[in-house]
């Protein structure tokens, strides 16, 4: 067999291959948006679910994921993006280094049920924190943070290193040139990164059934005191998120039309995590351009 016609077969077997896995995914999106799209309305996205009725919603659910998305944000992405200037502008080279990066690598690669158990054990129980939204903020930042780690060493490493030695030159200090010259060239890709860490956290679940709980107190969303327990923006009362609700409701659902339910609430999660991805890909392309239209 000559070069000419192993390049043709590997080509072939690599796109059928990348064909096949297009066509699952599209499959399995079509499958979900298609059996529970045509459950959502603003009813369905605003109202309380129902445990023996028919007709509930995701309302709380819903206000839940996105208040602890941004809980977790809140404390991710300071730790993140601070371990990973250390990281790749003082850190140096030597075993404490090359340790460091391999406990990265070993915490982002912990299963999403066992960061849920050590939440329990130490976060809700160790710590009293109880089931509540800061303690599954807190488990998703130990599952979350080797990524934005991750994301801002290389994004730092990204930048020239003729622009970093031009402003070292000029007489800037370390921390001057990391925040005025590398940091706005390695915001775009810092950016990105944490919006596609946003949709990994918005759909998580088994972290979150041991730490942030699996049912909500009615909300009363006229209280926006944080002290107070049916406030929506109280951070120690226990939430359950969307994910964790579609779980619920397939496993023990006795609503009449809980199939339905699960369906439109799978829906409604896959329509959110592909707007973060598209989002990410869309903000970081819009950066990118204008930082080199700028040069």
């Amino acid at each position: 067999m000559n070069a000419k016609v192993a390049d043709r077969i590997a080509t072939a077997v690599i796109v059928a291959v990348t064909g096949l896995i297009v066509l699952i995914l599209i499959g399995l999106l079509g499958f979900i948006l298609v059996r529970g799209i045509g459950h959502i309305s603003w009813h369905f996205l605003t109202s309380v679910p129902q445990s023996f009725k028919a007709g509930g919603g995701i309302g709380p659910q819903l206000f839940n994921s996105v208040f602890l998305l941004v809980l977790t944000l809140i404390i991710t992405v300071p730790l993140g993006v601070g371990a990973g200037i250390y990281m790749a502008e003082y850190a140096k080279p030597g075993k404490f280094t090359n340790f460091i990066r391999l406990v990265v690598e070993v915490l982002s690669s912990f299963p999403s049920i066992v960061v849920g158990l050590f939440g329990l054990l130490v976060i809700v129980n160790y710590f009293n924190l109880g089931f509540s939204l800061l303690s599954g903020a807190l488990a998703l930042t130990v599952f979350n943070l080797p990524l934005m780690v991750r994301i801002t060493e290389q994004a730092l490493r990204g930048v020239p290193n003729e622009q970093k030695e031009a402003s070292l030159a000029l007489g800037l200090s370390r921390w001057k040139t990391i925040t005025s010259v590398m940091m706005p060239i390695a915001i775009p890709n810092i950016l990105t990164g944490t919006i596609l860490a946003s949709g990994r956290v918005f759909g998580e679940a088994a972290a979150l059934l041991f730490t942030a709980g699996m049912s909500s107190p009615r909300l009363d969303f006229t209280d926006w005191n944080p002290l107070s327990p049916f406030s929506p923006l109280n951070p120690m009362r226990p939430a359950e998120t969307l994910a964790v609700h579609i779980w619920k409701i397939n496993s023990e659902g006795r609503a009449p039309d809980a199939a339905e339910i699960a369906a439109g609430a799978s829906a409604v999660l896959i329509i959110v995590v592909l707007l973060f991805n598209l989002t990410a890909r869309w903000l970081g392309r819009r950066i990118h351009r204008k930082l080199t239209a700028s040069k």
